[in-house]
């Protein structure tokens, strides 16, 4: 644990001390290998900052989805559609370890139980903080509120830029990549299209 103060305000970071050391020390043999000089100054704390940085890319490995939903589900009568839109997205390509990001939007129909709002974006960043492909991504998060909240039905839709895409290989800039999955009542032609449309219009 490091404690970091400046003028009243109180920084304080968490990370386990051999796994730093031991990512770091790749980190600086990647850097090495790459041809630059680990020991310049803008690069000597480099690995460490970079396996902190990792550490905190990766998070999700240590948070339990299901768990995060059932901690906040609530008896209700509600029977329309909920819908979460435009949560950010952050992820890691585990094909090429560079990110993807966006946004994600979410549905569901209850069931006899609805969930805390704030639980459906944490979710997504419990699944999405790890070496991720948007497929799978977009699945998982459908699976995990279909098992919490047995519901209706669940939708899911991603819209995500992969730096894989748009850095190297292809090099195309503005692709974008959307993924959806259904389960339930979204599985129909018309509930899906009410949900498309929900998440694409503009509320004034």
């Amino acid at each position: 644990m490091i404690a970091k103060q400046i003028k009243g305000y109180e920084k304080i970071e968490k990370y386990d001390t051999e796994t730093t050391a031991i990512i770091a020390e790749n980190y600086k043999s990647i850097i090495e290998n790459l041809g630059e000089n680990i020991y310049r100054e803008g690069l000597e704390k480099t690995p460490e900052r970079a396996a902190k940085a990792m550490q905190y890319l990766t998070h999700g490995y240590g948070l339990d989805p299901l768990e995060i939903l059932k901690s906040a589900l609530f008896t209700e009568d509600h029977k329309q559609m909920i819908v979460v839109k435009d949560i950010e997205v952050y992820s890691m390509c585990e094909h090429h370890m560079l990110p993807f990001f966006g946004k994600a939007h979410i549905a569901y129909i209850p069931n006899g139980k609805i969930v805390g709002l704030s639980k459906i974006p944490r979710v997504v960043d419990a699944f999405s903080r790890r070496m991720q492909v948007q497929e799978r991504l977009t699945d998982q998060i459908k699976d995990c509120i279909q098992a919490a909240l047995n519901p209706l039905g669940v939708a899911v839709v991603i819209e995500a830029q992969h730096m894989c895409m748009c850095m190297r290989g292809i090099q195309k800039q503005n692709s974008v990549t959307t993924t959806s999955s259904f389960t339930g009542a979204f599985e129909k032609d018309k509930t899906r299209k009410e949900f498309i449309s929900l998440v694409s219009n503009k509320l004034s």
